[in-house]
């Protein structure tokens, strides 16, 4: 166990000291006991190396914001203990540190597994609106929720101490890191990046996943250039749990026959990885090459930079909109875009979401604030819904946009607050009500 500065993880070792390493990365809402069964046969070859989520399961508090932070904190931990290469294995937020660490540092991973993992999960919305969902009603909506998601319905009904284990591993994680941590699955896109991981890489999915399902695995599996596909029969989301011996037989098999070799500094150069062969006496790996699957991606179109080399903050701009108004209603708008309105859609995203909220002199919150005041002093009741949803998206709970509205009561006027508590009141409603 360690102590645990802001900016390391809190971790623990398993097995002979003079082994290699190899780390278990956890997903969201868990703890590293999600690895319990599989570390008994891993620490047979393996010095196993298991971390928290900053707020899981008694860590610290810090939250971390993006994968790219909780992968800086993971690697930040290991420089510490002095171990700089290793084998790395991640479940779903985990596995998005695995392909983090592939893409940023491929020269400290030797073989890499994901598992459960996609290299987008669902979309930005989902995730910030369960932040919304935490924020306003706490974690237990989360919580209660977590088995149907993680489990199949046969193993949760016959594991009963395992599903209300989960549970509490969910109600005891801190809020703001849950918050945080949805902030990062919502931030992490890796679809254009992923023909740049050069490790031998694992590719583990339930085939009952209804999270991160075997289409997405496919996915990865397509667009990363050395890797293999397993797909494990009646497994939903939390795989390791559910299925643990055939999650153990699949990772000691790929890691005893997939272990990159270290990047040779006089040289320059890294011996390819062997291919992965059959462990003699036993059945071949249910692991199969990975089969060539037809993706389509649309390519974000090209814009112009502007003179003497300054970035245009039209590329901002449609960052900033998407993260503040949510991907489904910039979606919208922009499919109702056509050759009369195109440019006028294109100078709000560049000089309201590229020029303006882009700027640091305001966080989000505020800027959110000033623009609910705003629409109410100017009777634009019909924009403020989006503008509510992206206020709570923007980390506003629904006390402190009922205290913006009073305050417009006095200086806007009490028509204009009326009309705007009754529109605030409906989307605060619908977006802070846990889904079934």
């Amino acid at each position: 166990m360690s102590e645990t500065p802001p900016n390391t993880l809190q971790y623990r070792f398993d097995g002979p000291e003079d082994a290699p390493v190899l780390i278990l990365g956890p997903s969201l809402g868990t703890t590293w006991h999600m690895w319990d069964r599989q570390v008994p046969e891993l620490t047979k070859q393996w010095r196993v190396f298991r971390f928290d989520m900053p707020g899981h399961g008694g860590a610290p508090a810090h939250p971390a914001g993006s994968v790219a932070d909780l992968t800086a904190r993971l690697l930040a931990t290991l420089d510490s203990l002095g171990v700089q290469r290793f084998g790395y294995a991640g479940c779903a937020l985990g596995g998005a540190i695995g392909i983090e660490l592939a893409l940023r540092r491929p020269e400290r991973l030797a073989s890499l597994a994901v598992i459960a993992a996609s290299p987008r999960f669902g979309t930005a919305d989902e995730f910030r609106r369960r932040g919304v969902i935490v924020r306003t009603n706490g974690l237990d909506p989360i919580a209660r929720s977590a088995p149907e998601r993680w489990f199949t319905g046969g193993f949760a009904a016959a594991q009963p101490a395992i599903t209300e284990w989960a549970v509490q591993m969910v109600r005891t994680t801190d809020p703001g890191c849950y918050i945080a941590a949805c902030e990062a699955l919502a931030s992490f896109d890796v679809r254009a990046e992923l023909g740049s991981v050069g490790v031998p890489t694992l590719v583990l999915v339930g085939s009952e996943d209804q999270v991160t399902g075997p289409a997405e695995a496919r996915t990865l599996v397509a667009g990363v250039p050395d890797a293999r596909l397993a797909v494990v029969p009646g497994a939903s989301h939390l795989v390791p749990v559910e299925q643990p011996a055939a999650v153990t037989d699949l990772l000691v098999r790929h890691f005893s026959t997939a272990w990159q070799p270290a990047f040779e500094s006089a040289t320059g150069q890294t011996a390819l990885p062997a291919t992965a062969v059959a462990v003699p006496g036993q059945p071949a790996p249910a692991v199969v090459p990975a089969q060539p699957a037809p993706v389509a991606e649309i390519a974000p179109a090209a814009v112009p930079q502007q003179p003497h080399g300054r970035p245009d903050p039209y590329d901002s701009g449609i960052k900033v909109r998407r993260e503040v108004l949510g991907d489904a209603h910039v979606d919208r708008v922009l499919a109702g875009t056509d050759d009369f309105s195109g440019d006028f859609q294109e100078l709000l995203t560049r000089y309201a979401w590229g020029e303006v909220w882009d700027r640091p002199g305001l966080d989000r919150r505020t800027r959110s604030c000033v623009t609910l005041t705003a629409l109410v002093a100017g009777g634009h009741a019909e924009e403020l819904p989006v503008h509510i949803r992206a206020a709570l998206r923007n980390g506003l709970t629904p006390a402190e946009i009922k205290e913006v509205l009073l305050q417009t009561a006095v200086y806007c006027g009490v028509p204009a607050a009326d009309r705007a508590f009754r529109v605030a009141q409906q989307v605060v409603r619908e977006e802070t009500t846990p889904q079934e």
